[in-house]
């Protein structure tokens, strides 16, 4: 389970995540130089990711985004699309997840599913919700990022996408953010 406190640590990481996941553009790479505030492990994959992005031309980088996330069934950004395609409970849990960001102030877009994994980084990089009351439908959204960033990771190192890193880098981002569990055994 992901502990809320270590999470609100990273919080700056998953804006950075949220911006380049989203479709590039021009601002998407304009701070590739600076070094962000990551842990180690996180920022060596962030590096990896970026030497790989300036062999590009941005033209070649939306090229390679488009061809990547929205033309591989199996490496798109929706986090529920692979476990359960268009099945009834895919419907179910994006409704959970529209709700879930409604209850907490955050509205999106009709055009926009809630499981797209750029908005689910916003969320946790912009929304209050450490001050929410219960924290279950939380921990199910954290859960569809772990699930669906794992299938996404799998195909992204099959197609040697340069996007492998950046997922790399977000799922060692939740790996920081575990609880720690407490040993409960008494030694004798």
């Amino acid at each position: 389970m992901i502990d809320l406190k270590k999470l609100a640590e990273h919080r700056s990481s998953f804006g950075f995540f949220a911006e380049q996941l989203a479709y590039p553009d021009k601002r998407t790479f304009s701070n590739m130089d600076q070094e962000g505030d990551f842990p180690a492990q996180v920022s060596e994959l962030i590096a990896d990711y970026w030497e790989t992005m300036k062999q590009l031309s941005l033209d070649e980088i939306q090229e390679r985004y488009v061809e990547t996330f929205d033309f591989q069934k199996d490496s798109t950004l929706y986090m529920t699309y692979v476990k359960f395609e268009d099945a009834k409970e895919r419907g179910q849990m994006l409704e959970l997840l529209k709700s879930s960001y409604e209850l907490n102030g955050m509205e999106i877009a009709d055009n926009e599913l809630p499981d797209y994994l750029p908005l689910m980084c916003e969320f946790i990089y912009a929304a209050n919700w450490e001050d929410s009351q219960e924290h279950e439908w939380f921990q199910t959204m954290l859960a569809v990022m772990e699930d669906g960033s794992y299938a996404l990771l799998q195909a992204l190192q099959k197609q040697e996408s340069p996007y492998a890193y950046l997922i790399k880098a977000f799922r060692e981002t939740f790996k920081l953010c575990l609880q720690q569990e407490v040993d409960t055994h008494e030694h004798a």
